[in-house]
């Protein structure tokens, strides 16, 4: 199912695009234990220093979060989209696209073509629906160029070879089974041209497999800007051609 964006009310042109928060009760868990944990230090009790140390840990993991999920993997992906090499007419599919970071962002690149985005719209991300993504785009100016559709990444409703690049932004890893996730993979395999570049953004066990199961690819740590609390949950890239 497809939305068109040209009906987007034009009260929500009045703002900036807002993003949500990924997972937001993760970090929530975080600061919540890393306060109680400051508090209960206050006390002076026996051990207080370890408890105050593992506070502060908390609270300092809660922080990278949200600065990875508000800004981080913005700027992330407006580099990786640059070093995509977009000419500006490409046909790109944002796979769990969720409230249209990487949708938005790709689609400013593409003034003569179009960006599409992909979603079930599930809790995964605050505020998730359908209707912020296209206020989002709409709020951006690049209304013309996007269209989101409700879908399942493994039964994707378009035809083969309909798209140039495919992106996807911590979304596969949310499918439960393995299984699913690779035949995720292999729906956006399909929909690419010969020639096309598929992103995928997860973390770096599920990036690995990944690439595995596509037997090509090249992986790339994508840093500190986009670890959701520190290194043992950063992200890694996939990047793979499609063969002709």
């Amino acid at each position: 199912m497809s939305e068109d964006l040209n009906q987007t009310p034009p009260a929500a042109r009045q703002w900036s695009p807002r993003y949500g928060v990924d997972a937001p009760a993760f970090p929530a868990v975080l600061g919540a234990a890393g306060v109680a944990c400051c508090l209960a230090a206050a006390r002076r009790r026996p051990g207080s220093i370890a408890v105050a140390a593992a506070g502060a840990v908390l609270l300092a993991n809660a922080g990278v979060y949200l600065h990875t999920t508000l800004r981080g993997k913005l700027r992330i992906w407006e580099r990786e989209l640059d070093r995509a090499g977009l000419q500006g007419d490409e046909q790109l599919l944002d796979l769990g696209c969720g409230r249209g970071a990487v949708l938005i962002a790709a689609a400013r690149r593409l003034p003569r073509g179009r960006a599409v985005g992909a979603d079930l719209w599930t809790r995964d991300q605050s505020g998730n629906s359908s209707e912020v993504t296209l206020a989002n785009a709409a709020a951006a100016g690049v209304a013309d160029r996007v269209e989101v559709h409700t879908a399942d990444l493994t039964a994707l409703p378009f035809p083969d070879g309909s798209f140039d690049i495919v992106t996807s932004a911590m979304a596969i890893h949310n499918i439960r089974s393995l299984e699913r996730r690779y035949r995720a993979l292999d729906e956006a395999v399909r929909v690419l041209r010969p020639g096309g570049q598929l992103l995928i953004a997860d973390p770096w066990p599920m990036a690995r497999k990944y690439a595995d199961h596509l037997g090509q690819g090249t992986l790339r740590p994508l840093g500190p800007e986009y670890w959701y609390g520190g290194p043992w949950l950063g992200v890694t890239l996939l990047h793979a051609v499609k063969e002709g």
